[in-house]
């Protein structure tokens, strides 16, 4: 009854938590690490194919992103999420591996020229179809018998559509733990979505703290802000360009935005279009379309009870194909340009940041958190100048940012959650967060709140029978961001296939002698073929 914490740690993103109970092998979210990487994960203790589950919190990047690559490394068991979690994770998935597909493309393109080595992508489409296959959905409060010993559930925590915190009871040779994982707890009154729900018991808390350091403060007038922001760039002939992640700010944006035209609070500029330039979030539009009576707020339901749809409007135009998104730009007329990433790393954005950056009469609106190394984080520190596709780029744009629109909870918010449940759990683990803010959300919860706080390394396990550190965390900085693989990576696909071999024989020990022979003579062929 062991968690060892690999991702996520006093960082924000790659999310992955190593749970060995009842003996089985549990991975907790297995995500991407996004912007700038401030220190070395360590590995998954065990190989992908000895890996018996996976349990996911929600279908953002930075806790989902690498679960093809355990795929490509020989993991076969079950993903249980959420049913909208698996939904968007079908979409994301497939348009990670594009973009991990796009990219080696390019880098080989250009490799070739000066005599590097072949990049290999860490997963590609076959290994993201495969692995959406393998999600199994359940509904928030289903108590899941996964195992002997160990069952599960989901609570909505408010923070994207199908997020959750997930609870797992453990119980070893008579003893019974509860871990609670947060996951992303959410911001109140966001639209569309609930509240984050509390839990009452736990043991054990593995909380994220992104925000531990700050509140947004009073609530804004989002609709107001934003409608003043529209005003003012389409008087002065701009275009209002946002960069937006495709799943959950686009989607709040395009509420926002509908209720702005229905109150018409931009004046003079009547019937103004919006342009959502990213299949991903068109995909993901539809996907809160079909999953609106299952996950959608009491105000949202309200709404389409009476025939209206929270997330469309007149003038709303979607971009799929890349001449549609070339188009937008040769349109002089004053626009909303809402285009993915929404940290402006990859994607649509940056075609559009190129045609609008130096034009004084436009605005660039962050929506969002960005990561520190990030270009969107860049340009709200005061660039003056980015570089896009090999092209300096005068920053002459007005850089704005909507304040408080954030999918995460403030301190207070996190708080509120961790004092949600009836008694002080046994020990709160206080991971995704920046090193510092992580730091100082432990202190204040243990110092001022009294509560049992560690904020551990990667690589720390802990044993949840005796509430004891076995193994400190390593603090490994990272030197240089590796950002792919190299052509050594085909034999660690390989040695990962070996592996997998091996869990395959383990499992079919006391099977029928016949069974056995067979699988005996398969592999010694096998080898026969290869030895060298």
């Amino acid at each position: 009854m062991r968690v060892t914490f690999l991702g996520a740690t006093h960082e924000v993103t790659g999310s992955c938590y190593f749970l060995e109970a009842c003996g089985r092998n549990i991975l907790i979210d297995c995500g991407m690490e996004q912007g700038r990487d401030t220190f070395e994960n360590q590995k998954i203790p065990v190989s992908s194919a000895e890996l018996d589950t996976v349990l996911l919190t929600h279908a953002h990047m930075d806790h989902s992103g690498k679960l093809p690559m355990l795929y490509s490394e020989g993991f076969r068991g079950h993903i249980h999420a959420t049913g909208a979690t698996s939904a968007l994770c079908d979409i994301m998935l497939r348009d990670s591996a594009h973009i991990q597909m796009a990219e080696a493309e390019w880098r080989n393109r250009k490799g070739k020229r000066a005599g590097e080595n072949h990049f290999i992508p860490i997963y590609n489409m076959e290994d993201a179809l495969s692995t959406i296959r393998l999600f199994v959905s359940h509904e928030y409060g289903e108590i899941i018998d996964l195992y002997d010993g160990i069952k599960v559930r989901f609570t909505d925590v408010g923070h994207l559509l199908g997020s959750a915190s997930i609870e797992v009871w453990i119980t070893e040779e008579g003893i019974t733990k509860k871990i609670v994982f947060s996951g992303d707890i959410g911001n109140i009154n966001q639209p569309l979505i609930n509240d984050p729900q509390y839990t009452k018991e736990a043991d054990y808390v593995v909380m994220e703290s992104t925000y531990g350091d700050r509140n947004h403060g009073e609530m804004p007038d989002y609709i107001g802000e934003l409608s003043d922001i529209i005003q003012t760039t389409f008087d002065r002939g701009g275009n209002v360009v946002i960069p937006s992640f495709a799943i959950g700010r686009t989607q709040v944006l395009l509420y926002y935005i509908r209720k702005i035209k229905e109150d018409r609070l931009v004046t003079g500029h009547d019937h103004f279009k919006v342009y959502v330039d990213s299949p991903l979030a068109i995909e993901a539009t539809q996907i809160y379309v079909n999953n609106m009576l299952g996950y959608f707020d009491k105000e949202a339901l309200e709404l389409i009870h009476k025939g209206i749809d929270p997330i469309s409007f007149p003038g709303l135009t979607v971009s799929i194909t890349s001449e549609e998104s070339k188009a937008i730009n040769s349109d002089d007329e004053p626009k909303v340009i809402i285009s993915a990433a929404g940290m402006c790393d990859a994607g649509r954005i940056r075609h559009h940041l190129k045609h609008n950056l130096w034009r004084s009469e436009s605005t660039v609106l962050f929506v969002g958190y960005q990561s520190v190394g990030s270009l969107g984080r860049m340009l709200l520190d005061g660039a003056p100048e980015v570089k896009l596709f090999g092209e300096l780029i005068q920053v002459k744009a007005e850089i704005r940012k909507l304040a408080g629109v954030s999918g995460h909870a403030d301190r207070d918010g996190l708080i509120k959650w961790l004092q949600g449940f009836d008694k002080k759990p046994s020990r709160v683990f206080v991971v995704h967060g920046d090193d510092q803010v992580c730091e100082i959300f432990n202190d204040y919860i243990r110092d001022e709140l009294g509560y049992p706080a560690v904020a551990p390394y990667s690589g720390a396990v802990y044993d949840l029978k005796r509430n004891l550190c076995v193994e400190e965390g390593k603090i490994v900085p990272v030197e240089k961001k590796v950002e792919a693989a190299k052509v050594d990576s085909v034999f660690e696909r390989l040695v990962h296939a070996g592996k997998r071999l091996m869990v395959v024989i383990q499992h079919n020990k006391g099977g029928a002698n016949k069974d056995l022979a067979k699988l005996t003579g398969q592999i010694n062929s096998l080898c026969d073929k290869w030895d060298r």
